[in-house]
């Protein structure tokens, strides 16, 4: 049985508790339905994590609707400020 854990350093971050699942390797993909805090629309930079990307599935074809944030697009309102 698994834990499947987010990426945060908190107690309560889970997917799911003691569940059942295929044996995955190293760069394997797991599609979470129902992703909470994790989804772009409750998504916030705790703990300076990037917002996430968003791919959609349309006909069996996974594209990017999104792009993934990366440090200089959180700090680039805040950039003139620390220059000071």
């Amino acid at each position: 049985l698994c834990d499947v854990v987010g990426g945060i350093c908190e107690s309560g971050d889970f997917f799911a508790k003691a569940r059942s699942l295929p044996s995955t390797q190293s760069g394997d993909i797991m599609v979470i339905k129902n992703t909470g805090a994790y989804g772009f629309s409750m998504s916030s930079n705790y703990n300076t994590r990037n917002k996430v990307c968003e791919l959609a599935l349309e006909e069996g074809q996974v594209r990017l609707i999104r792009q993934r944030e990366n440090f200089e697009n959180q700090i680039a309102l805040e950039e003139k400020f620390l220059k000071a």
